[in-house]
């Protein structure tokens, strides 16, 4: 723990130190915040392509759906959705199948 005199100090040589500005909202981004966008898997994952996935294949703790005519949602745990209807079921049944339950 520091003395009061050193913690004196630290704060006198923050003041005459200049803190970096925040950046602008127009600043650029730097160049590895792109990559990194860029390499993340989800990146070229399309709405078609993950419809088409396997129950088996979605990391998602939790999967949610929503209908277009009556704007319910309905979510089901993916373990749940595993158990009813099979690792190899596809989401987009799996999907059609809770909404025809509910709408």
């Amino acid at each position: 723990m520091p003395t009061p005199k050193q913690m004196e100090k630290l704060a006198a040589e923050a003041v005459r130190r200049p803190s970096p500005s925040p950046a602008a909202p127009d600043a650029p981004l730097p160049a590895g915040y792109w990559d990194s966008v860029l390499k993340d898997p989800r990146a070229g994952t399309t709405e078609a392509q993950i419809r088409q996935r396997r129950l088996s294949e979605i990391q998602r703790h939790v999967l949610r759906i929503s209908c277009r005519r009556c704007q319910r949602t309905v979510e089901i745990q993916t373990a749940d959705a595993v158990r009813l209807y099979g690792a190899n079921a596809l989401w987009k049944d799996v999907a059609q199948r809770l909404l025809d339950n509910t709408c």
